[in-house]
């Protein structure tokens, strides 16, 4: 059966998440996500709250949508759900088309989920899955930082007792230090009582579901000592049952407006799942399939929308939950839609008791989470250019928003590889203590031997650079302290060279020879041949002149024992 079930996987390219799985793996799976469960729903009640949609909306969301996900997407670990920022992005364009909680609104979510289904699964047959290779590590670490601290500030309200909400993190900040004075104290007492239990816990006792035993308590007490009547807030009444499955229709203008807001959602779920997924593959060194993803969530936002949820993302702040719960598989998410079929069956009515802040308390600790110090720290001690870079993402994530910031960090990526690329690190062969030939940084005024320099380029040559490198190598010869006879270039980092760049190279190789100086290539592998040959640098050099190791070139340079000269030659 189970070798049936993964060959017809294997043929239709589904159930990547889940397989392979043995039974003990499909144990611990299901007990991972029991837990996930009782630490997720409370979640995603509260982003239907962000959303402006009924709370078992939430439950909707990590429904259907999570069975589609773990049967078409690829990612073990990514957790699709209700996410506070796609939460964010639509609640405040579809405020201003329909009342909150409205049937209209509703519908409008609907159609939103559906167009952004639409746009993953376009991105997922052009093969756009690309796009999030350019989240380098150092992004991912500030991006999960910046979430966490704009997930930390969004639940700052409900944890003290304030009323009001905005959807940019400093109006939220601000927001609160303006209603500092009207904290609600027994609000404040839970919420630190439940963060410190779960920090405390989380440090001593990691495998214990405390945000299940604080909603429980929390709602048993509700109850009991009737919070409502004593100020703290309340989820209030939550429909039960299964959702009603049903193709959202709105009008033609309508759906005309909402499509820059399903655009708005696509890229926030391209970024933010891509990040999420790889941090977590990339942890247990298991491979990525981004356009797999990109179908599955596809398929996720197309269920959210015919069972009446909203759009939901591979959340950063979930898929973390899911780690911690133990799970590493999607099989766990198929046990955590049982959970919720179960609740919305049977228990749905005693999450009415539900206070705000244990919600908010419970996101709080998972914010928190997502701020990875010990990486920081290794980042700023190993390369502080990149650790700024992961500041500013963060601090990107937090001031201008989820979906921007990580465009912008990602741009940062690019220009700083570029910049790299325009000005790379140059190297001579020059004579050691030793007397051994070692590389030394390419200033000028120094040489290799009396007449000779053997100069490194260490990038591609482009359009950009193209100027860098003539101009450089002619420093180095007009200042060299003899007369230079030979010029040796070692290509080995060079693999590409472009039309403006040969036009350069053609040009100095040309005035060099013209001076009664020889130009050798060296290191030269059959991609930038191909480029030379093809861009009639080949001829001007002199095919003499081009070798594959850099002692062939030094031994036409008149240097009889190369590997004797050389340290650590090969």
């Amino acid at each position: 059966m189970q070798f049936s079930l993964q060959k017809f996987a294997a043929c239709a390219n589904v159930l990547k998440g889940i397989l392979p799985l043995n039974r003990a793996a499909a144990a611990r799976d299901a007990l991972a996500g029991v837990q996930l469960a009782s630490m997720d729903i409370p979640q995603v009640l509260g982003y239907a709250r962000i959303a402006g949609m009924p709370a078992v909306t939430g439950l909707y969301t990590v429904f259907l949508p999570l069975i589609a996900f773990a049967f078409f997407g690829a990612s073990r670990h990514l957790v699709v759900a209700a996410d506070s920022a796609t939460a964010t992005i639509f609640a405040s364009r579809l405020a201003t088309m329909a009342p909150a909680g409205s049937a209209e609104y509703a519908t409008l979510a609907a159609m939103v989920a559906l167009l952004t289904g639409a746009l993953l699964l376009i991105a997922r047959i052009f093969k756009l899955g690309f796009l999030a290779d350019f989240l380098s590590r150092t992004v991912l670490v500030g991006f999960l930082a910046g979430v966490g601290v704009q997930v930390g500030i969004a639940m700052l309200g409900d944890m003290l007792g304030v009323s009001g909400h905005a959807a940019r993190s400093v109006d939220q900040l601000l927001l609160v230090v303006r209603e500092v004075g009207h904290i609600h104290l027994p609000t404040l007492a839970i919420s630190l009582a439940v963060v410190a239990a779960i920090l405390l816990c989380k440090r001593w006792w990691p495998r214990l579901p405390v945000p299940l035993f604080a909603v429980v308590a929390g709602i048993a007490a509700s109850d009991g000592l009737d919070f409502a009547a004593h100020g703290i807030s309340i989820l209030g009444p939550v429909a039960g049952g299964l959702p009603p499955l049903r193709i959202p229709l709105v009008t033609w203008q309508q759906l005309l407006d909402l499509i820059p807001v399903a655009a708005s959602c696509f890229v926030m779920i391209v970024a933010q799942s891509a990040a999420a997924s790889r941090v977590f593959a990339e942890r247990y060194r298991e491979p990525i399939d981004t356009n797999a993803d990109l179908l599955g969530i596809a398929a996720a936002n197309a269920a959210a929308a015919i069972s009446g949820a909203f759009v939901v993302n591979g959340s950063p702040t979930q898929t973390a939950m899911g780690d911690r719960a133990g799970t590493r598989s999607q099989f766990a998410q198929l046990a955590f839609a049982l959970v919720v079929v179960i609740v919305l069956l049977f228990f749905s009515r005693f999450l009415q008791y539900l206070p705000h802040c244990i919600l908010a308390s419970i996101v709080f600790t998972i914010a928190v989470g997502l701020i990875d110090a010990r990486a920081l720290v290794a980042i700023r001690r190993e390369s502080p250019g990149e650790f700024i870079l992961a500041l500013f993402t963060a601090a990107a994530v937090v001031l201008i928003g989820v979906e921007h910031g990580i465009l912008v960090a990602v741009a940062l990526s690019l220009l700083r590889h570029v910049r790299h690329s325009y000005r790379p690190h140059t190297m001579l062969l020059a004579p050691g203590d030793d007397g051994q030939w070692v590389p030394v940084p390419a200033v000028p005024g120094i040489e290799t031997a009396p007449g000779l320099i053997v100069y490194r380029f260490g990038a591609d040559l482009f359009y950009a650079n193209d100027h860098f490198f003539v101009e450089d190598s002619r420093r180095l010869i007009d200042r060299a302290p003899h007369p230079v006879r030979w010029f040796v270039v070692d290509a080995s980092a060079i693999t590409d060279l472009d039309y403006s760049a040969a036009r350069s190279v053609g040009d100095l190789c040309t005035q060099l020879k013209k001076s009664g100086i020889e130009i050798v290539f060296a290191r030269v592998n059959r991609y930038l041949r191909a480029d030379m040959d093809r861009h009639g640098i080949t001829p001007v050099i002199e095919e003499r002149c081009i070798f594959g190791t850099l002692h062939e070139a030094l031994r036409t340079a008149g240097v009889e024992k190369p590997h004797e000269q050389v340290k650590g030659a090969p």
